[in-house]
Parts: C-alpha cells; structure tokens; sequence
C-alpha cells in the first residue's frame, strides 16, 4: 500500500530549490529557510518565481516525486515528471475500454453517482448542522431534487443523457450553495459558479482548491499506471485529463467544497484576502493562499472509514486508492469501480 505523503507548496516568490544529501533544502535571498527529508515528499507544487536546480528535477524524476510550476495565482504552466509508470497493458485495456460505449456509459454512470450522492450528503449534512427556517425547506428540496437524478441515472444508458442528469444535478446543487454559507454571508456572495475567471471570492476560492484537487488525483493516476488525459465521462479533448476530471467529480462536493464552506464558515479567510482585477477576475493574495494551502493539507491528514476496503484511511490517500480501484476494474480484477461515498 502507497504510503500516504506530504505535498510540499512553495509559494515564497524568489526561492530557490536545491537536494543537498538526503534533503530538500528552500533558500530565499540566498538563506536558507527550511529543509525537508525527500523521502517523507510525494510531489511539489511551486507558484510563481520559484526554481528548482537540475539536480533535484532529475532526483525528482527517478523517484517519482512530481514537480508542477503553476503561476503566482494558480494556473497552470508545467509539469516535471519521470518515465511513465506502471504496465502497457494497462494502458492499452484503458485506451479499448474508452472505445466502448457499453463501457464507457457504465463508468460515466458509477462516476455521476458519486458525484451525486456526495453531493446530496453535503446538502443533508448542511440541513442536520445549522439550517433553519426557509434555508432549511430550500436544502431539503434541492437534495430531493438530486435524489430524484441519481434515480433517473440509473435508468439511462445514453452518454449525452448522462452528461445532462449531471449538469441539471451540478445546477441545483450551486442553486442553493449560498445557503450552505452560515458566516460572512455579505462577504462571500455566490450567485452562481463561475471558473474563468472567477467572479467572486467565493468562486476564487473553489477554483483554486478544485486545482490543487486536480494535482493530486492525476498524480495518482499517473503512479497506478492510467492515463490521466484518456477519461470517459469527461472525452478526450486536446490538453484535458479527462480521466483525473472523472475521478475528481466524487471529491468536489465532500472535500473541495466543504473546504471552501470551512473556510468561510470558520472565518479562516475573509473578504481582505481577496482582490478583483482589472480583467474582473477576483484573485487571493499571498497570505490568504497560504492559509488555503495549509488548511487543504491539514484535511488531507483526516481519518475516514473507506466503505469499499473497510479500512481507515486519511482522506489524502483517498485518491491513490480511487486511482488503484480504477486500475483493479481496467484490469478486470473487479467487476465493476466503486466510487467513495462518504459517509
């Protein structure tokens, strides 16, 4: 079993990144700031202008350790990794499987589903805490609402029909996820997702959590031995990893989103952290960045019991297990992908 590792963010602009022995060491303005063991280190994610000398890329890539340079504000620019790993044969039954509409609407579906029902465990959770009054009758409905999707999912056979049950689910539930909003209200308002660029604080801050969401499941991905751009809820499309996109639908709702509901709720960010550009998109400044990374790794550290394995996991090895589940069903070792519930 995969071990579960740290991801290390470096978002000090100006440092530089060098393997000294058996450690990772981070100078800024030629001092030196901190150091880490590079065997506790899954992958780096450096923002802005941050560099890596030659050496550790090359260390990085025989270890399978990935390195991603994003920009200041979180988009992505590159990757760095080694040789691709696991079996050909792999691959190749992944590559047949996407050519199969039988198969590939049967995974479309177990993908939706838990997309779904993880979204309407949100709701529900959300009604049980802290909703009251008309807040309350409007979750109760939207979640019905969704109920009634994931039941009309399991009729369908007819991809495009899929992709509809989802986007209609996805649509009521965003309908309703200001109300899900108990702090802050007149400082977060969310009418409506918005991805490029993101209009609104609360927009800015699921974006850039769904990112940081979308690196650690393709890594996951890429360590099993799948292909990350070859999926088959989300088709292959030029620069797409339509396969990390379909997995990741299951964690949106129960970890990205309720992040960003912490977040807000528990008042670790507010309205200061946040500034709108003059293109209109609303962009975090540093420390509020830092305080979402910290607080993403701090829940990647949380226990839950996985239905499917029976075991207790931390949520950040939730995605390689996802990833080795996938791997399992391609292989044919399982008949069917069981996504996470939560529960």
């Amino acid at each position: 079993m995969k071990r579960h590792l740290n991801t290390l963010f470096v978002t000090s602009q100006g440092s530089y990144l060098r393997k000294e022995g058996e450690t990772l060491v981070i100078k800024t303005q030629d001092k030196k700031k901190h150091c880490f063991p590079l065997h506790t280190i899954e992958s780096i994610v450096c923002f802005g202008n941050v560099l890596c000398s030659p050496y550790l890329l090359g260390f990085c890539s025989e270890n399978n350790v990935s390195v991603s340079f994003l920009t200041e504000y979180g988009r992505f620019l590159a990757r760095v990794s080694g040789p691709v790993s696991g079996n050909v044969l792999l691959r190749r039954q992944q590559y047949r499987l996407a050519d199969q509409k039988d198969q590939t609407v049967k995974i479309a579906k177990w993908v939706v589903f838990g997309k779904l029902t993880n979204s309407r465990i949100v709701i529900n959770r959300s009604i049980r805490d802290h909703a009251q009054g008309e807040a309350k009758e409007q979750l109760r409905k939207i979640s019905n609402r969704i109920k009634q999707s994931v039941d009309k999912l399991g009729r369908e056979n007819n991809l495009d029909v899929i992709r509809g049950v989802e986007g209609e689910a996805a649509k009521d539930y965003f309908s309703i996820f200001s109300q899900m909003i108990v702090s802050q209200k007149e400082d977060f308002i969310f009418n409506a997702r918005s991805r490029r660029p993101p209009l609104d604080n609360v927009n800015a801050l699921l974006s850039f959590i769904y990112m940081l969401l979308m690196h650690d499941v393709r890594s996951a991905l890429e360590t099993v031995g799948l292909d990350p751009a070859v999926g088959f809820l989300h088709r292959d499309r030029p620069g797409r990893y339509g396969l990390a996109l379909d997995l990741m639908e299951e964690f949106r709702p129960f970890f990205a989103d309720r992040l960003v509901l912490s977040l807000i709720n528990l008042k670790q960010v507010n309205k200061k952290g946040f500034k709108q550009s003059e293109s209109g998109s609303v962009l975090m400044d540093d420390d509020t960045r830092k305080q979402v990374l910290v607080s993403y790794q701090t829940r990647k550290q949380d226990e839950l019991l996985h239905p499917f394995l029976e075991e207790k996991v931390t949520i950040g090895r939730l995605f390689h297990l996802q990833a080795l589940l996938m791997a399992r069903f391609i292989r044919g070792d399982i008949e069917g992908y069981p996504p996470f519930i939560w529960r």
